[in-house]
């Protein structure tokens, strides 16, 4: 199985303000683009200030409330072809490792605060087999700013990799992959025998010394990091990836 973040792991942008501001624009207009920013002001204020990242994931989805769930999947998909049909919207280097993983005949996850509107055409694009992202809660097709669960952040990415591992009993953890960029994603990368830092994050690379460090524009890269691995792989074939 592999693991992978999103937002600044496998696509350059960060998913949750991008998409806000392009929602809030195309439905409100200048007001709209307006709120979206105040959204992203108040939350950098609260997260500079020493806010968990777990709350203001959820605070995040309180912009949300009262907006038609069908409305936003439909302007996620147009946001999507807009943006990723730009250069520069995937990183090279995550893309293709995942490409690599995927031709091997590996599970590519998706694991994410994002949720599942923003996310589905970028798993859907990179050949991911399931989403483990925050879900927004709708009631009667329209978005209440709760969530269902919890933030898909932290801690939580752990319990959800451990969840996915325990339902496929043979599969070993040693054998997996997951891609991450930021400290948060530090729970996530540890369940892992071969995390997988993208870009330069001084302390991942401090908590894990071990990992491999992967340059985001450089897919040169990919195979030289890949291949120990492939070698266990001939060694001891694994079932159900």
């Amino acid at each position: 199985m592999v693991f992978s973040d999103v937002d600044e792991t496998l696509i350059a942008v960060k998913s949750l303000f991008d998409f806000l501001a392009y929602y809030f624009c195309a439905t409100r207009g200048t007001p709209g683009a307006r709120h979206a920013a105040g959204v992203r002001r108040e939350l950098s204020r609260r997260t500079s200030a020493g806010a968990p990242r777990e709350a203001m994931n959820r605070l995040y989805y309180r912009a949300w409330a009262g907006e038609p769930a069908a409305r936003v999947e439909e302007l996620a998909r147009v946001w999507y072809a807009e943006r990723s049909a730009a250069a520069g919207f995937y990183l090279a280097s995550t893309r293709q490792a995942l490409e690599v993983h995927r031709e091997a005949g590996d599970m590519v996850i998706l694991v994410s605060g994002s949720f599942p509107a923003v996310l589905a055409p970028i798993a859907a694009e990179v050949g991911a087999a399931c989403l483990l992202c925050s879900v927004p809660e709708a009631r009667a097709g329209v978005l209440t700013g709760r969530l269902v669960g919890e933030p898909c952040i932290g801690e939580a990415k752990r319990t959800a990799i451990r969840a996915m591992l325990r339902s496929r009993p043979a599969v070993d953890p040693a054998h997996c992959y997951a891609y991450g960029d930021h400290v948060s994603d530090l729970p996530m990368l540890a369940e892992v025998g071969n995390p997988v830092i993208v870009g330069g994050s001084v302390q991942l690379r401090a908590r894990l010394p071990w990992a491999r460090v992967l340059h985001p524009q450089t897919a040169s890269e990919v195979p030289a990091l890949l291949r120990p691995r492939e070698r266990r792989r001939e060694e001891t074939p694994r079932a159900g990836v």
